[in-house]
């Protein structure tokens, strides 16, 4: 079976180590999986006065293509020891309005990557809680890490060759996931 999977970066930063994360893992997953990214830095911040019959074009828009998608893995940056607020606006924007979650079942996988020591363990696991309120059943082996994220990459981007493996048995990881869940 094939499956197509959007993959949120929730760094808007140029030379964000969260993107090169998931365009590595894009690059890595099996053949059976087309994995893209989601641009999520354009939509306005969730105001629920602008959950009209008109809502901002760019909500709709996101709540229309996220739909097409057979699972959403998240990439967190930790920022002060949470989440970035424009992963939470995408989850929030998505969630609504009220009764008509586009994220409601959605196998999800939550890889968090930081230049720290301790690999945004504590983003990582902020954001579940918001997961499990979402109902967005969440991959929970192998546990997505990404620490000293500065060491973890070539010149060009690349994933270096003695993590690459972990990479693969990731996405392998998590069309098995997928599966148990669809």
């Amino acid at each position: 079976m094939r499956y197509k999977i959007a993959a949120l970066v929730g760094s808007l930063r140029k030379g964000s180590f969260n993107k090169k994360a998931a365009e590595n893992m894009i690059r890595l997953a099996p053949d059976n999986v087309e994995m893209e990214i989601v641009e999520i830095g354009q939509l306005p911040f969730y105001n629920e006065d602008l959950e009209t019959d008109n809502p901002p074009a760019e909500w709709v828009e996101f709540r229309r293509k996220i739909k097409t998608y057979d699972g959403v893995f998240l990439f967190t940056p930790e920022y002060n020891r949470s989440i970035s607020g424009v992963l939470k606006n995408a989850l929030d924007v998505g969630s609504r309005p009220y009764g008509k979650s586009v994220w409601e079942g959605m196998p999800t996988a939550v890889a968090s990557v930081s230049t720290g020591a301790i690999a945004g363990a504590v983003a990582n696991h902020t954001l579940r809680q918001s997961l499990v309120f979402l109902n967005m059943p969440v991959m929970q082996q192998p546990e997505i890490y990404f620490g000293n994220a500065q060491e973890l990459f070539d010149k060009n981007g690349k994933v270096i060759e003695e993590s690459a493996g972990f990479f693969e048995q990731v996405m392998n990881a998590y069309v098995d996931w997928i599966q148990k869940i669809s």
